[in-house]
């Protein structure tokens, strides 16, 4: 061990001296540990969503399609081409003379009395 000096002054000066190295000491310690914890984990950003599938859609007439048609908005049958409308301009559509689709049959849930053949 170290001898230490016989008298109060010396000995207050290293209590002094070591209560400073000390608190250095512990410092450092903190600083070493916020720097080693490791970093929060962030969740992975969320996948863009998909648009709302529209309730109903209209496919105008043109290559492949001879007449306009009205389709269910989940209609697997209407193409890429769907353009999404309202339930009131599907129905003024088909009252106009827009085909129902033979696969959804928009005109049954639409309320519309079907096709005349």
């Amino acid at each position: 061990m170290y001898d230490l000096p016989p008298d109060l002054d010396r000995l207050r000066t290293l209590e002094t001296w070591l209560t400073l190295t000390l608190d250095r000491v512990r410092q450092q310690i903190k600083d070493v540990e916020q720097r080693q914890q490791p970093e929060p984990q962030t969740p992975p950003p969320a996948p863009p969503r998909r648009p709302r599938t529209p309730d109903w859609g209209i496919v105008q007439a043109g290559i492949g399609t001879p007449t306009t048609e009205i389709h269910r908005g989940d209609c697997w049958a209407a193409g890429k081409t769907l353009t999404p409308i309202t339930a009131e301009r599907a129905r003024n559509e088909l009252a106009d003379g827009a085909t129902p689709c033979d696969v959804c049959r928009p005109d049954r849930p639409l309320g519309m009395p079907p096709p005349q053949p």
